[in-house]
């Protein structure tokens, strides 16, 4: 009686432990039948391939976005230019230009160079000069420094090129914290500071802020930097537009520097043909 009694416990055991096992393999068993529905060796792969859920998730999103149908990696994409150049082609036709240096200099030989075009409500200005410090233009209503709107490029310590806006009180720039400056952007290369910007074409009415669309004289003027901040220009008496500019008007304007002034005055270019005269026709 006893033994049958074990006997009995034996069997209920042995038959627990069946049930428990055959409900721990059924999910295995449907993961399996889904594998062969879905392909044998393939299956079984991508059943590896869905172990976590986490490995699936990164998985996929590289697959769908770093893959070619092919299976290989796309190329990397080239790197963008961080400043395009100034185009000199355009001066006088589709924006304004004032060059001052060299007879014949463009954007990146000028002592000074600047551009102006209308792009919809807002005005695009292009400066470079040769220096290491600051470029700027000033707009004014005479052609004299003193309570005139200054925008200027900086170049800083850490190498970059930043759009402050100043005001002229007399002979002293001071930084303005309103900024009208918007796409901003500058590079300092070959020991020049050129830059890009926008500044709206109409603002409110404010002092230290100029309406575009009226007509002002440019002061041109550039130097150097310490530690970010501007200095005195590099000379006593900076190159201002001969007369009052229009952003609905495009020229190209060049402005000799002083070295070649001289030989451009009317009394030199008389006394260089009244010395080729005299050379030519010899002493009596």
């Amino acid at each position: 009686m006893a033994e049958r009694s074990r006997g009995s416990r034996r069997r209920l055991l042995l038959l627990l432990l069946l049930l428990l096992a055959g409900s721990a393999a059924s999910p295995a068993e449907e993961g399996g039948g889904r594998r062969e529905a879905g392909g044998g060796e393939h299956g079984e792969e991508a059943a590896r391939h869905h172990d976590s859920s986490y490995g699936t998730f990164a998985s996929e999103f590289y697959d769908l976005r770093y893959l070619s149908e092919e299976g290989y990696p796309f190329p990397t994409a080239p790197p963008v230019d961080p400043f395009a150049k100034i185009r000199v082609d355009d001066c006088g036709k589709t924006k304004g230009c004032f060059r001052y240096g060299k007879p014949g200099c463009n954007a990146e030989t000028c002592d000074y160079f600047l551009s102006y075009r209308r792009i919809g409500a807002d005005v695009e200005f292009e400066l470079s000069a040769d220096t290491d410090g600051w470029v700027a233009v000033g707009f004014s209503s005479d052609k004299k420094m003193g309570g005139d709107d200054v925008m200027a490029c900086v170049h800083d310590d850490n190498g970059r090129v930043r759009i402050q806006h100043f005001y002229n009180v007399g002979q002293w720039a001071k930084e303005i914290q309103r900024n009208p400056a918007r796409d901003e952007e500058g590079v300092f290369e070959n020991n020049r500071v050129t830059c890009r910007f926008k500044r709206p074409v109409y603002v409110p009415r404010e002092e230290t802020i100029v309406d575009l669309h009226l007509s002002w004289y440019y002061l041109f003027a550039w130097g150097p930097a310490i530690q970010g901040s501007i200095t005195r220009h590099d000379i006593d008496s900076p190159p201002v537009s001969e007369r009052v500019v229009s952003i609905y008007k495009y020229e190209d304007i060049f402005m000799p520097s002083a070295a070649y002034q001289t030989f451009s005055s009317p009394f030199c270019l008389l006394l260089i043909v009244a010395l080729t005269f005299y050379l030519l026709m010899g002493t009596p």
